[in-house]
């Protein structure tokens, strides 16, 4: 599935609004349909930002989720929410998020949420005659958050059991009318350093065996962003080539928070399927100029061709203050245009 050349998208995620935090804090006050109406406004303000960056691809901003996976726990039976972090004090970090006690069998019979989110963008977008993604997080990542037991021994057997999850999921968005899913799995790349690459491949390529082919699969690769923080050993290289191997239309790295360590990384990648580079610095304020997003697009063109090339932040932009996630993707589809434009692509 060819894309555009030199198109723009996200990752999903985007800031929450004010009004939304704060409404979060005090859901009793509310009945259903107000908690409704508040859902679809602040996906139309995620969206409405996107559309006014210029984006060629747009999300609801997963605005309707605690985190780009946290809310997906809530809809798999077999679990107990943990009922506090480990640490409560001192500087923000991923310590601070514990392991959910397994206490059954992993299911999911209502699914895991995301077919409702697309619906919704659906709905909302519909006019917009843009490109729309849906995103779902990967059973290794989402296995991280659960502790291992006497049925589940560890990790892997943990992400065995969510994998037909996942996949139902994806088959699922395919018959909602999903042309694009983008499934997420940081934990693989941050942990690929330690682990058999070969054995995540086919984990995710299994994951993805339902919507393989029949809509544009996508996979985001990062090395973590809580509270603006990497968990992972931020290398791409033990990754591959074992990775070239995924049934990906498309693979995102980021590369602006590395200062573009590895690019040449895209490489091989894009002679295997479309690379989406990260060149928008989501753990940083500094807002990149129009200029320097246009100098990393040029840097990306020496290493594989437009055709194959597609631009987006680092990491979902919820973790970003909204002024400046605004301002960035502004920068960044000014920037391309840049680009566009010398290639005599616009």
């Amino acid at each position: 599935m060819q894309s555009q050349p030199l198109r723009t998208s996200v990752i999903g995620s985007y800031p929450f609004p004010g009004w939304l935090e704060f409404s979060a804090r005090h859901l009793a006050e509310f009945g259903s349909a107000d908690i409704s109406e508040m859902q679809d406004d602040a996906a139309q303000v995620a969206i409405q930002d996107q559309l006014a960056a210029g984006l060629d691809v747009i999300t609801d901003g997963e605005q309707t989720r605690f985190d780009f996976n946290l809310s997906f726990y809530g809809f798999i039976e077999g679990i107990a929410l943990e009922p506090a972090s480990p640490r409560r004090f001192g500087p923000p970090a991923h310590d601070q998020r514990g392991k959910h006690e397994i206490v059954g069998e992993l299911r999911a019979p209502r699914g895991l949420g995301a077919v409702e989110e697309f619906q919704r963008l659906q709905r909302l977008a519909a006019h917009t005659g843009k490109r729309l993604k849906v995103s779902v997080p990967g059973p290794y990542t989402l296995s991280g958050r659960l502790a291992p037991n006497a049925q589940y021994k560890d990790r892997y057997a943990i992400t065995e059991a969510l994998l037909p999850l996942v996949n139902k999921e994806i088959a699922d968005l395919v018959a909602a009318g999903a042309e694009e899913i983008c499934v997420d799995e940081p934990s693989m790349s941050c942990y690929g350093y330690r682990e058999d690459t070969k054995r995540f491949v086919d984990i995710f390529n299994r994951t993805v065996s339902s919507g393989y082919g029949k809509a544009r699969i996508c996979t985001h690769l990062c090395f973590g962003n809580f509270k603006g923080h990497p968990v992972g050993w931020r290398k791409y290289a033990p990754l591959f080539p074992a990775f070239l191997d995924l049934h990906c239309d498309e693979v995102h790295v980021e590369m602006a928070n590395r200062e573009y360590a590895e690019l040449e990384v895209i490489k091989p990648m894009a002679e295997r399927y479309d690379v989406a580079v990260g060149i928008i610095d989501v753990k940083s304020y500094h807002i990149e100029t129009p200029e320097q997003i246009a100098d990393a697009v040029r840097a990306c063109l020496k290493h594989a061709p437009a055709e194959k090339l597609v631009f987006a932040p680092d990491c979902g932009l919820s973790q970003t203050a909204r002024w400046a996630a605004k301002k960035k993707l502004a920068s960044m589809v000014a920037g391309v245009g840049i680009v566009k434009k010398e290639l005599g692509l616009a």
